[in-house]
């Protein structure tokens, strides 16, 4: 499972999800990459099915590079707990991901081997997505 292994502290806001993508914008290892259209968390369970599905699909041939880590700890109070009591425990992480972001990066392989294995990964994630080209220009989503 993706997490990091050390932290400076345990527990952190939540933040908001307003705007676009600051950074990663742009298909830089790959020669297609898949770009987030909606703003979303992406939880470490998610990436990795994404993983999974991407490398069965490529048959070992080929490269992936995953362009987003959960770096993010979210918590939860346990279920018929009463308000109050402070913030609950941590639960597991997420990848803050902000529309434009590229998520995942495909080399080595034919186009449709690339656009299907993308599309599969697609499947996976709760978010509304684009399959890019590398020559594609991150300005419009």
């Amino acid at each position: 499972m993706l997490m990091p292994k050390r932290v400076k502290y345990r527990k952190q806001q939540r933040g908001r999800l307003k705007g676009q993508a600051k950074g990663g914008a742009t298909v830089h290892f790959g020669e297609w990459g898949l770009k987030a259209l909606e703003p979303h968390w992406i939880t470490a369970r998610q990436i990795e099915a994404c993983r999974v599905a991407i490398t069965r699909t490529l048959k070992h041939s080929g490269k992936l590079w995953i362009r987003i880590f959960p770096d993010k700890p979210y918590t939860k109070h346990p279920a018929e707990s009463r308000m109050g009591k402070g913030k609950g425990n941590v639960e597991g992480w997420v990848a803050v991901v902000k529309p434009g972001k590229i998520l995942f990066e495909i080399g080595g392989v034919s186009d449709e081997v690339a656009k299907k294995a993308l599309a599969y990964a697609a499947t996976k994630l709760p978010i509304k997505t684009k399959i890019v080209p590398r020559h594609h220009l991150g300005g419009e989503l």
